[in-house]
């Protein structure tokens, strides 16, 4: 390190940090970066300079005192193991002088926190109480800063601008400026040499233009209203504010402008991420009134990731078939437990021989690409390759659809096939990818009722290149829609959402809980273009009407259908209804194969032979009509109340002749046992092990004569 050329010393120090206020037993959080101050006399080395800076300190604040120093490292976001007691300081426009940092986390009696983003060290009576058991967020409430703030601490910084203190970043976070979210960090955490794995949230800026720093506004007005004290040292100066003082201006100032703290005008960030990608575009159009084969064949190939611009030119196209609302969630919105991740966009990716010749690449297929990759170039070697390239578990021949939309990692996908004849030493990899500020966006159709309790039906169409997984649950959805929307006097509100996996219906039932009171129940579309019998999987609780309507429906319509508990057929959206704190009973319709099968659900799931061919339209045309039959069964369900006591003295009403031509006595009179209001329609026909269609002839025949009502 060559230091500067001014000087000064460490009465300097002493005699500054006590002219901006630090005081002996204050909590004070310490950034030091030394360039601008000058050459310090008496210092020969970093070394030297480390002490006399840590001299000062004690010096002013006294046994007392606690002192905290940044040193920071920023592992996750550099995809490395943060190890407590080892991993090192790294410099930026906060800390070019890494040099006491490192000194000061050394030092005996100093603790860390297990940040392995924002991490701090501390020293003092204070400071355990500071760095212990954070949360898992690096600069929202009860970070490192929240505490300081409620602990009555100070900000002293030496040789940089006011904007460089992290606090000031902390209050962005929790102040929730428009060009800055919550983004998760995930990576593992080594200490006293074990490994966790954790995951952090870290609130990032926007990349985009309006989301670069102002570093003017803020100092200068601290400065004019003297929240900010200052002190000459050496060629440069010392700054100290009290964090209370520095809070409360910054809150009042974003309740007045919440740009305060960005350059350039206000403006909807997701629009300057538009512009700064400038992601791939496809256009795709669908004729009005589009079949199922028209839909898929225009809409399969495109890169349809969680959130995605291909997944938004399919939901746009599908708007077009039905009249849809469009909801958007942003990039950091707090769903539950949940955070809603970046978009994604991949320009290009490919593996090369170091010779030139391509390979494979995302151009030939967008499974070659690790969805949600992160962006990687260079050359490596052939056992590092491997670790980043993954093959289909069963076929050889399939290039496999992987995903880690919420791991940071590079990645490349290939079938069994390609991947053996890899031999080379060394390759070339490209992967040029892009995260940006977005929206998960979901689509709703509705078809009014003259009830408010509404029945949900969930597809969801994020599996790019893919058409049984995703694709076949959408068109069958719009086609049930189209059907209800034809119909007249519905008895109950239907939705029909159109979802990315996972994030997509849990974004929509956080953001709309109010309306999961009116959710009778539901029932998940996906994989129905196999040649299999139905496969019904049945809610949580897996008894209630919804439950009985739907398995008595799928055994008239397809006998050879299976029915099974919740999570025994196939793992689904399903499950996000169901969940604690939500228990809307959601079943899931689809053609699989059993769990036992090598080939389950079937042979081509999450590979790049689910291909069109892969499906059978007609399939799906009975899988319309199935779902069609399974709601004509809840909407004509019903209880009905006997009006009669003891046994029907049947020829009186002419029953005799009508239950011989329905299924003989004996059907209608265990049909008529079973009658005293507290059944429905629906229980009765299970109980009689008949169909709902004769369990109802039977029960409309009696409230002809009047032996019953209808509740």
């Amino acid at each position: 390190m060559i230091l500067p050329k001014f000087d000064y010393c460490h009465e300097d120090l002493v005699a500054g940090l006590k002219q901006v206020g630090i005081d002996r037993g204050d909590i004070v959080f310490f950034q030091v970066c030394i360039d601008s101050l000058g050459k310090p006399k008496d210092c020969s080395t970093a070394e030297q300079l480390c002490e006399m800076l840590w001299g000062a300190l004690k010096e002013v604040l006294g046994p007392c005192g606690t002192v905290l120093v940044p040193t920071y490292t920023f592992s996750f976001c550099r995809q490395q193991v943060f190890d407590i007691d080892q991993s090192a300081t790294v410099s930026g426009g906060w800390n070019t002088f890494v040099e006491f940092p490192e000194y000061f986390r050394r030092l005996p009696n100093a603790i860390r926190s297990s940040d392995p983003i924002f991490s701090t060290a501390g020293i003092g009576p204070r400071a355990a109480g500071i760095l212990s058991d954070l949360p898992r967020v690096c600069l929202g409430e009860d970070c490192v800063h929240d505490r300081l703030w409620r602990a009555g601490g100070k900000i002293c910084i030496l040789g940089v601008g006011l904007y460089e203190s992290i606090f000031t970043h902390h209050m962005e976070a929790v102040s929730r400026v428009p060009w800055r979210y919550d983004k998760l960090f995930t990576g593992y955490v080594r200490e006293n040499g074990k490994l966790r794995k954790e995951g952090w949230i870290y609130n990032v800026r926007i990349l985009a233009k309006n989301g670069d720093q102002d570093e003017k506004s803020l100092p200068a007005m601290a400065a004019q209203l003297g929240v900010c004290k200052t002190a000459p040292v050496g060629r440069g100066e010392i700054l100290a504010v009290s964090a209370q003082q520095f809070r409360d201006l910054i809150v009042r100032e974003f309740a007045r402008d919440p740009w305060f703290t960005a350059q350039g005008p206000p403006g909807d960030p997701v629009e300057f991420e538009e512009l700064r990608i400038a992601a791939p575009r496809s256009d795709v159009s669908l004729p009005a009134h589009a079949s199922m084969e028209q839909m898929i064949n225009n809409l399969w190939r495109l890169p349809r990731d969680i959130i995605s611009s291909g997944y938004d030119t399919a939901l746009k196209a599908l708007a077009t078939q039905v009249p849809m609302t469009i909801h958007e969630y942003p990039t950091g919105q707090k769903c539950w437990t949940w955070i809603v991740p970046e978009k994604w966009t991949c320009y290009d990716a490919y593996i090369e021989t170091l010779g030139g010749k391509r390979l494979f690449s995302h151009a030939d297929k967008p499974l070659h690409v690790l969805s949600y990759s992160l962006p990687f170039e260079g050359e490596v070697t052939r056992e590092e390759l491997f670790k980043h390239l993954y093959v289909h578990s069963r076929s050889p021949d399939a290039v496999p659809f992987i995903y880690k939309h919420y791991d940071r990692d590079w990645g490349l996908c290939c079938s069994q096939n390609q991947k053996s004849e890899l031999t080379e030493e060394r390759y070339r990899v490209v992967i040029r990818t892009a995260f940006s500020y977005g929206t998960v966006k979901v689509g709703e159709v509705i078809a009014p009722g003259s009830r408010e309790e509404c029945i949900v039906l969930c597809a969801h169409m994020c599996h790019p290149g893919q058409v049984n997984d995703g694709m076949t649950g959408v068109v069958v959805g719009v086609a049930v829609m189209r059907e209800l929307l034809r119909r007249r006097n519905r008895r109950y509100t239907y939705k029909f959402l159109i979802v990315p996996e996972t994030i997509g219906p849990i974004a929509y039932l956080s953001q709309n809980e109010q309306l999961i009171r009116t959710l009778k129940g539901g029932i998940f579309l996906d994989m129905l273009g196999k040649d299999f019998p139905h496969a019904l999987q049945l809610s949580f609780c897996g008894t209630t009407e919804i439950d009985r309507c739907f398995s008595i429906a799928l055994k008239q319509y397809d006998p050879d259908g299976l029915t099974g508990p919740f999570r025994s057929l196939i793992p689904d959206d399903a499950v996000q209804f169901n969940a604690p704190g939500v228990r809307v009973p959601m079943l899931s319709l689809s053609r699989v194969l059993p769990m036992s099968d090598p080939d389950w659900p079937y042979r081509e799931h999450h590979s790049d032979l689910d291909t069109p061919d892969a499906v059978s339209i007609k399939r799906l045309e009975e899988s319309r009509a199935l779902v069609m039959e399974m709601i004509d069964t809840i909407e004509q369900n019903s209880v009905p109340v006997n009006q009669f006591k003891g046994e029907i003295f049947c020829p009186r009403y002419g029953l005799d002749d009508w239950y011989e031509e329905h299924g003989g006595s004996k059907a209608f009179f265990d049909i008529m046992q079973m009658i005293d209001g507290n059944r429905s329609i629906a229980d009765i026909a299970t109980a009689c092990n008949t169909s709902f269609a004769v369990a109802k002839r039977g029960i409309e025949e009696l409230l002809h004569h009047g032996l019953v009502t209808l509740r």
